[in-house]
């Protein structure tokens, strides 16, 4: 095997977030010299969700690239050629200010062809595309890292290697069950899901398998197995994967790297070709993607980052904000420019975020808001060490977001939907509503609540929009009809192609409920993307509509369908929405049970502001007080202390503003059918002596002065249990349940369900796996 696929197995970067969607093999070859240019891609879909309300860019043959734009975006486009770091909030015309520089570097004389673009999802690549061709900026390629990897090394390796590229894999799944059964191990399916993660973390922070089971108890990692168990599997799914003549996806980035830096004239080559670098979402840079972004490079600095510390959620799989934040350490002589004017939402959505980056504790200025800043707050261009200011809302006042405290998870549904029907009502699309919470398996009671009331929704993170089979038929259909002669069909695209899709079963009129409603929709959405094409290219026929479908497939850039969107918060990153319901916010929840550092915590803080953000105008935060009927009471969020005083209007808003009508807190009273009730607990409360809890002491939920009860018989059983289930499960002790966890269940004596996950360290795995047991060991002891 050739040296270059052998340092697969050399330290590379972090892993690509989770959500990412995963390029496909390229065919097109690469090379600045008798290779095929790739086309621009994608058109523009129905609505965007990513720019904050701002209007479209036009063609800018015939005017400035600064028209229409504020005076930070002015200096972020208009910046010199070299080193330039945009510290671009949310809602702030990120993509518009990127495109902007783009188009006025080939204004400038830059050749578009010398300029790559590269971002995180195939959507945001195509949305970058589809800008960029509606500003007449012909050859600038913009991919994801791994689909601009992938493109390089279908050109170059051939050449180094003398072989055609190892076949893709798109999951570690089944070779990891390959490599398990060396040790004569069968993980089940959570397990599969977990070990593929670790060993996405390990190839992205160039962890070898032989200095894994160090490196991951440094990190504190939380395994499945015991370390150097994963360590050892991680090595035999290397070897099973170089056995099977594959990579997989961090090899593309490996590999690229590796290519680039052992062989002189492969780096003079490309370099040639590409000589500006664009990086979207700075912030989500995991050191494997930072080795190929610096192999590119070279000793250039004509690189311009975009990112928002505040926004970074993925540190859990190796992404690092320090490649933003130390940019001018980097490069000292870099412009750096504030983005803080926000198209998007509200002032007082804005204020909300404001307040929730506000109450974080303590920490280094650049990773930490100046807090509340009005519309005349406006700072100046400065470096990322200077004081990070908050969002500055340009838009006018909208309603208050609505807080709602809910008895259990079914009334929090039923609330939900009363306000959604409210909201439809009202005018609002349903593709301008979601409903965001913070794990997916929440997503089943409102796929169930909102199906019944008969609405339309989506979840995604489904199955791919191009895969379904509706869709397939309906693209084999328009396929055919490109090709045939049959000229006895409607003038006009949208018409061609409406009659194309009836001839497939398709009607004009929708369906009420179920999955013909949901069939119906795909192909509306072909439809829409039709109609879309005929406005921004008049004499477009069947043929560019078919190709720009086929485009489409190849990145994933897939068009908006009508129906509520049910999302994760770190699926909703990136996109946005009139509405936004950010659903079961409590604690154990938001944040999630197993963030125990300040520093996880913390993550969790900027997950809900991420959240909160992708709300335009309106958002409504809800929790319920038990899981379910008659359970054991939960904490609210601990990022909702200090937002809202006693009678439950948030105090984050300081500006005047409607809250009555839909999304406010006073429009829908009578929908929700009093399941909603706002409260004023503003702490955890110690269960001993009722003291207002923070930091650790929160998480147990007793002061650390106070006395323990601890049912010392019962500990000892559960210790005991532990001990056998570790022996049983072959995992570490802490892994079943840790030390703490075990005494607060000593403690409390939960009964219930509902009182065993309001204990800190019983999640649904948790509970899935041991909850039953751990009830039977109380009752018995009682």
């Amino acid at each position: 095997m050739s040296s270059e696929l052998a340092a697969a197995s050399r330290p590379s970067r972090p892993a690509v977030p989770a959500d990412a969607d995963r390029p496909r093999p390229a065919t097109s070859g690469f090379g600045p010299r008798g290779a095929a240019a790739a086309g621009l891609a994608g058109g523009s879909t129905g609505r965007r969700h990513d720019e904050g309300g701002e209007p479209e860019d036009s063609a800018l043959a015939d005017r400035p690239e600064e028209d229409g734009l504020d005076p930070e975006q002015r200096a972020a486009v208009l910046a010199p050629v070299g080193p330039v770091c945009i510290l671009a909030g949310a809602g702030t015309g990120k993509t518009r200010t990127i495109t902007r520089r783009i188009a006025h570097l080939t204004r400038q004389g830059v050749p578009g062809d010398q300029v790559l673009a590269v971002t995180f999802t195939n959507r945001a690549a195509g949305e970058l595309r589809a800008r960029l061709r509606g500003m007449d900026v012909e050859g600038v390629q913009a991919r994801t890292f791994h689909a601009a990897a992938l493109r390089q090394l279908g050109y170059f390796w051939p050449k180094v290697a003398g072989a055609a590229l190892p076949k893709l894999v798109e999951s570690r799944i089944p070779l990891i069950v390959k490599a398990a059964g060396r040790s004569a191990r069968r993980p089940d399916r959570g397990e599969l899901r977990d070990l593929a993660s670790e060993i996405e973390w390990a190839k992205a922070t160039m962890v070898t398998p032989e200095d894994y089971p160090r490196t991951a108890e440094a990190a504190g990692r939380e395994t499945v197995w015991p370390a150097d168990a994963v360590g050892r599997l991680y090595a035999d799914y290397e070897q099973v994967k170089r056995v099977a003549g594959a990579v997989d996806f961090d090899d593309l980035l490996l590999l690229t790297a590796a290519v680039i830096e052992e062989h002189s004239w492969v780096a003079t080559e490309l370099r040639s070709r590409y000589r500006h670098f664009v990086v979207d979402e700075y912030q989500d840079v995991n050191p494997l993607q930072q080795r190929v972004l610096d192999a590119w490079l070279g000793d250039r600095d004509s690189l311009c980052v975009v990112g928002d510390p505040h926004q970074t959620i993925y540190s859990f799989s190796g992404a690092s904000p320090r490649y933003l934040v130390e940019f001018p350490r980097r490069f000292p002589d870099a412009t750096v420019v504030h983005l803080v004017r926000d198209y998007r939402s509200t002032p007082q959505v804005v204020g909300l975020a404001n307040a929730l980056l506000a109450a974080a504790p303590a920490g280094p200025a650049s990773a930490r808001p100046g807090g509340v800043v009005g519309r005349a707050g406006i700072p100046a261009v400065g470096g990322v060490a200077a004081s990070r200011p908050g969002l500055v809302a340009m838009r006018p006042d909208g309603p208050e977001p609505a807080l709602l405290e809910c008895a259990d998870e079914a009334d929090e549904a039923k609330a939900v939907v009363a306000r959604i029907r409210t909201l439809l009502a009202g005018g609002v699309p349903a593709s301008e509503i979601a409903v965001l919470y913070r794990i997916n398996a929440a997503s089943e009671a409102y796929e169930e609540a909102i199906g019944a009331a008969g609405i339309p929704y989506l979840v995604k993170g489904g199955e791919r929009f191009f895969q379904r089979p509706e869709v397939r038929d309906a693209v084999r259909l328009l396929r055919a009809a490109a090709r045939s002669a049959d000229t006895d069909r409607p003038v006009g695209l949208a018409d061609t192609v409406a009659d194309v899709l009836r001839a497939g079963g398709w009607r004009a009129t929708a369906p009420t409920v179920g999955v013909e409603r949901e069939r119906w929709e795909n192909l509306a959405a072909l439809h829409r993307l039709a109609v879309d094409l005929s406005v921004a290219e008049p004499d477009a026929g069947l043929e560019r509509f078919v190709a720009d479908l086929a485009d489409r497939a190849t990145h994933q850039h897939v068009p908006t369908v009508e129906g509520v969107t049910l999302a994760s918060l770190h699926g909703a990153k990136g996109l946005e929405w009139d509405a936004v319901f950010l659903v079961g916010l409590v604690d154990g929840m938001v944040p999630i049970v197993h963030a125990q550092s300040d520093e996880e915590i913390e993550e969790e803080r900027r997950l809900l502001y991420v959240g909160v953000t992708r709300a335009r105008e309106h958002l409504a935060l809800s929790w319920s007080l038990a899981r379910a009927s008659g359970g054991r009471p939960r904490r609210p969020s601990r990022f909702l202390d200090g937002l809202r005083p006693a009678g439950g209007r948030p105090a984050s808003a300081g500006r005047r503003g409607s809250s009555e009508g839909p999304g406010g807190r006073g429009g829908d009273g009578a929908a929700v059918s009093g399941a909603a009730r706002p409260r004023g607990r503003s702490a955890v409360r110690c269960r001993v002596c009722g003291q207002a809890l923070t930091g650790a002491a929160a998480r147990v939920g007793r002061c650390a002065t106070c006395p323990r009860h601890v049912d010392r018989a019962l500990l000892n059983r559960l210790r005991e249990w532990r001990a056998e289930k570790a022996r049983e499960l072959g995992r570490p002790a802490f892994v079943i349940l840790t030390d703490a966890t075990l005494e607060a269940i000593a403690e409390s004596r939960p009964s219930t369900v509902a009182e065993l996950v309001a204990i800190p360290g019983i999640g649904q795995v948790k509970l899935d796996s041991y909850g039953a047991g751990v009830l039977a060991l109380v009752t018995d002891t009682r």
